[in-house]
């Protein structure tokens, strides 16, 4: 993405707060007087809309060591867009009362990792930072889907432990900071995950320590003993910015935000409340701090994700551009709500939790018109998401001897959607760590379920062994993805959402 400033625009500023509209909020705190006790790496829009606004309640509160240094890992989009602004950006609520403006203060300053990696490592080594957040997507963890730990031959991975001093993936980043704090005798900072992984603090922690090993083993022994990673759920639907919103919030404002963030009114934080060197008070705030994520971590993947996935494939292929479209299609509507009661019985629910009420809320959430949230971006990155949203459901319900359909489908419907080709005949932009490998498995196996269904469960990374070699889950997959080519998506959810339910 390239930003476009207008010649005669007036930005959003520390200088601008002042003049804008009383109706918007504004960081209330000395920003001056904020310490980072924070580096987040991948400073995105998830985390602008997300931990960064529970982090700015946390500052506005009076507490200000907690200001967050961002870090991006691949492009300087964010940096060109947030440095000019003196790091501020508006967070645009919508929902169909209408849109409320808030300024973020929080961001103190953002780095580019490749342009300036010595700057990231020194920033990381700073006493005042005891946290290190991530949202680097699924992908950016450098591992294997299928088993959750790290892909040793991964170009990044294979380039870092041949360059420690140079790394350029969050785990190698991750591991130098560790190693240099360690070396100056500074207490370690927790690294905090805040991404769609299962146990994603755990798996973190798995990666990092093998990871670690593999520089040194003495490096290894203390990751393994000595970091704790902890458990996080995070929840908070977030389209991507487009020009249209930018030039609506820049109306609203009086002046231009390069890269304001759009999201919806709910919001859901769970933490595993075991930090090494002090946290915030994001409580206070509305997060959950608990002792164990789990119960919450599986029902919003397989609730939320799993269905956001499903609807996001089916969507596209019939020509829907957003969720909200995708949910006014009946048939479609009706096989999420399918969907997800056929997750409920692989739940461990939290304690008190209302699942019934959860999953309408879900439903009200995608059918929100105000959130103009493509499918074609929940549609990214398939094969990192698919074992976490779809796979872990299949097997639990495979082990309780459950039927599959309907989470099959979701499966059948990503398989057609990165064989590249719409059902209006269009080529498909896939995104995907693996997309060479769909190109090439699409051109041999051609539109056909026989052919393409067991060639792309092939792929060890995304199915791992066991699924493969089971009939039950070869023949539901095989059989939906026919009927998608055959019938479409819109017919084939519907008919798998009349599907009987005997659990």
């Amino acid at each position: 993405m390239t930003i476009v400033h207008p010649a005669s625009a007036r930005r959003l500023g520390a200088a601008a707060l002042a003049s804008l509209p009383a109706s918007v909020a504004r960081p209330n705190y000395d920003r001056a007087a904020v310490a980072t006790g924070i580096v987040h790496l991948g400073i995105g829009a998830f985390h602008r809309a997300h931990q960064a606004v529970y982090t700015d309640d946390v500052l506005a509160a009076g507490d200000l060591r907690w200001g967050i240094l961002g870090a991006s890992l691949r492009s300087p989009d964010t940096r060109d867009a947030l440095v000019p602004q003196d790091g501020l950006y508006s967070l645009a609520v919508r929902d169909s009362d209408g849109e409320r403006l808030r300024v973020i203060g929080a961001i103190r300053d953002v780095l580019v990792a490749p342009q300036a990696p010595a700057a990231l490592i020194e920033a990381l080594c700073r006493p005042s930072v005891a946290i290190v957040s991530l949202t680097v997507t699924e992908k950016g963890y450098c591992h294997d889907p299928a088993t959750g730990r790290l892909d040793e031959a991964h170009p990044d991975v294979v380039h870092d432990l041949a360059h420690p001093e140079a790394p350029r993936s969050a785990i190698g980043i991750l591991a130098q900071a560790i190693a240099r704090r360690r070396a100056a005798g500074l207490k370690p900072f927790t690294p905090l995950c805040c991404d769609n992984l299962p146990a994603n603090g755990r798996t973190l922690h798995r990666i990092l320590s093998r990871y670690a090993a593999l520089v040194s083993p003495d490096l290894g022994t203390y990751v393994e003993g000595e970091i704790a990673c902890p458990d996080t759920m995070v929840d908070r639907i977030v389209p991507a910015t487009t020009d249209e919103d930018r030039a609506r919030i820049a109306a609203a404002l009086g002046v231009e935000d390069a890269w304001p963030v759009v999201t919806e009114a709910f919001t859901q934080w769970v933490i595993e409340d075991r930090f090494l060197s002090g946290r915030p008070g994001w409580e206070a705030a509305g997060a959950t701090l608990v002792a164990d994520v789990a119960p919450y971590e599986t029902m919003k993947l397989r609730l939320l994700n799993g269905s956001h996935s499903a609807l996001a494939y089916l969507g596209y292929l019939s020509g829907c551009e957003t969720v909200a479209t995708a949910m006014a299609e009946p048939g479609i509507a009706a096989f999420v709500a399918a969907l997800m009661a056929d997750s409920t019985p692989t739940l461990v629910l939290p304690p008190g939790a209302d699942v019934a009420g959860y999953k309408r809320s879900l439903v009200d959430r995608f059918r929100n018109t105000a959130l103009k949230h493509r499918t074609w971006q929940i549609a990214m990155d398939g094969s990192q998401k698919l074992p976490q949203r779809l796979l872990g459901t299949i097997r639990d319900r495979l082990a309780q001897g459950l039927p599959i359909e309907r989470h099959a489908l979701g499966v059948a419907a990503w398989m057609r959607y990165v064989a590249g080709t719409d059902e209006a005949g269009r080529p498909i932009d896939v995104r995907d760590p693996l997309a060479a490998d769909f190109a090439a498995i699409a051109r041999d196996a051609g539109p056909v379920a026989d052919r393409l269904a067991p060639a792309l469960m092939g792929l060890q990374a995304v199915f791992g062994d066991d699924l493969p070699s089971d009939p039950r889950f070869r023949t539901a997959v095989t059989r939906a993805l026919d009927a998608l080519f055959r019938d479409g998506a819109k017919a084939t959810a519907a008919a798998y959402a009349r599907l009987p339910s005997p659990d």
